[in-house]
């Protein structure tokens, strides 16, 4: 968080960038805190300005990753 904005970055190891995507999990992420992202299979950016709910959004996550891989 800096200036009352996130900023967020994903990164994915490029074997498992087939089932994750880390553009996709920037945009997920990002939908949550108000915002946008997207990227490359393996690297991706997104920003967003709901602060309050980065936790949340942040916790999601593992969840998310793992809905992937199965």
């Amino acid at each position: 968080v800096e200036d009352e904005k996130v900023r967020i970055v994903a990164g994915v190891e490029k074997a498992l960038s087939a089932s994750i995507h880390a553009g996709k999990l920037a945009g997920f992420v990002a939908a949550q805190v108000g915002g946008k992202g997207g990227g490359r299979p393996d690297m991706a950016q997104a920003g967003g300005t709901r602060v309050e709910n980065l936790d949340q959004a942040l916790a999601s996550v593992e969840e998310w990753v793992r809905e992937k891989i199965q």
